[in-house]
């Protein structure tokens, strides 16, 4: 028997495959990615993990040139890479000049030698720019802290060009979550929180939910 085919189903299969292709690729272009180094990536991540809009967060590092790098080799200094976190986000929430303005006030961007307690060149700051728009954006994003007068010594922080991203080990991710009274503890002795406090005032995570 030979079969016919009913064009008024083939035109809605053809409408209806189009349409979930049109979402799918709406979808995937809701979604940017951030890279920052700001310090201890438990605390990076745990700041952006309760920033209305983000995604998701992943630890890890950047910077370097040796590939596979460990959370050993790279505390041990002399690797070129940075601990950093990868920040997922929709930027119909929330604009990459935004996750700047968090980011600054969240760190002490005038600190060459690293961040807080933590000491050396896996910790120092930067931002890690994907494209010439994320570039110009966090240029302008610098320039204006630097004008607004808000801090007593000059910015330090670089924008640098995102090589690989790799992932930290697993027991990295989530730390703060995982692991709440040890992180906790780890913050609060650091001085994390006091210090920006003191850097920033009243504009200290400004962005950042309570938490």
């Amino acid at each position: 028997m030979r079969k016919v085919i009913n064009p008024l189903a083939c035109a809605i299969f053809v409408i209806c495959v189009t349409i979930a292709g049109s979402v799918a690729r709406q979808a995937v272009a809701a979604e940017e990615t951030a890279i920052l180094a700001g310090g201890c990536f438990w605390c990076v991540e745990s700041d952006y993990d309760h920033v209305p809009g983000v995604l998701k967060t992943t630890s890890g590092y950047i910077g370097g040139e040796a590939p596979n790098p460990t959370y050993k080799s790279v505390s041990a200094g002399g690797s070129g890479y940075l601990e950093a976190v990868e920040i997922i986000f929709d930027p119909d929430k929330v604009s990459y000049a935004e996750i700047l303005d968090i980011f600054w006030r969240s760190v002490d961007p005038t600190d060459d030698g690293g961040q807080f307690c933590d000491r050396g060149e896996s910790y120092k700051t930067a931002i890690f720019v994907t494209s010439d728009a994320q570039r110009s954006t966090a240029e302008a994003s610098k320039a204006a802290i630097e004008a607004s007068g808000l801090l007593n010594d000059p910015v330090v922080t670089p924008i640098r060009t995102a090589t690989k991203f790799y992932p930290a080990e697993d027991y990295h991710q989530n730390y703060a979550e995982i692991n709440p009274l040890r992180y906790n503890f780890y913050r609060l002795s650091c001085g994390r929180d006091a210090k920006v406090k003191d850097l920033w005032g009243d504009q200290a995570h400004r962005g950042i939910m309570e938490h």
